[in-house]
């Protein structure tokens, strides 16, 4: 039997996607708001397409303030955005 592929939301489009294919942003205990790359840290964690064009969605529509149910300051953005681009780059 095949086995089951783990099938995550993005928050930015709302495309149902492979959880490997996706980036994780994780909201640690300590409310603190990164990039999760290994995608197993402890903490909730919300999907993003690997595209700055779907980060940039989940702003717009606060897909991510959804799924961590808090306010996100706009330098947590501008983070994310940056550490995506070295991920774009490698």
């Amino acid at each position: 039997m095949a086995k089951k592929v783990p099938l995550r939301q993005c928050v930015g489009c709302g495309e149902m996607k492979a959880k490997k294919e996706m980036m994780r942003i994780l909201k640690t205990p300590e409310d603190e708001i990164c990039l999760d790359v290994t995608g197993k840290k402890n903490g909730r964690g919300a999907y993003v397409c690997r595209s700055s064009e779907c980060l940039n969605r989940a702003k717009k529509n606060r897909g991510l303030e959804r799924s961590f149910k808090m306010k996100i300051p706009d330098e947590v953005y501008d983070h994310l955005e940056r550490e995506f681009k070295d991920l774009e780059a490698e």
